[in-house]
């Protein structure tokens, strides 16, 4: 999960990010939550970044995961620091002042929730991701 989170920011030209075992253990925590409430959602006033997947009747790679977060790539638009379509948790990944992120995933049946959490967090109205 870190290599593939690394490989898509040494592409957009910003530094890698460090595992955080905090991190993981809360990723893990919500990823559990989610599976057992059946529900898909961002936690609630967090402090840290994050980026969920869901996938149902299948199993996912980390590799996988994180280039559907990188194929938002085709949706943001730096010159006008504009997203057409879904591009935040792409941006989230890419965000230059996140230094640290946290993965877990959650399994059950025919269902996967996969978590990730980034400290400090991106995505701030305005700002560009690099």
């Amino acid at each position: 999960m870190l290599r593939s989170h690394n490989e898509v920011r040494r592409q957009a030209g910003v530094r890698p990010l460090a595992w955080s075992d905090r991190l993981t253990a809360q990723a893990q925590d919500w990823a559990n939550t989610l599976l057992a409430s059946g529900k898909f959602a961002h936690r609630p006033h967090s402090a840290t970044g994050e980026n969920l997947f869901e996938i149902r009747g299948a199993s996912a790679t980390p590799a996988e995961v994180v280039a559907a977060w990188a194929a938002e790539a085709s949706d943001y638009d730096y010159g006008s620091n504009l997203c057409h379509g879904m591009c935040g948790h792409y941006t989230q990944l890419i965000w230059k002042t996140t230094k640290e992120v946290g993965c877990a995933v959650a399994k059950s049946g025919n269902r996967e929730v996969w978590v990730c959490e980034y400290a400090p967090p991106g995505n701030y109205i305005g700002q560009r991701p690099y």
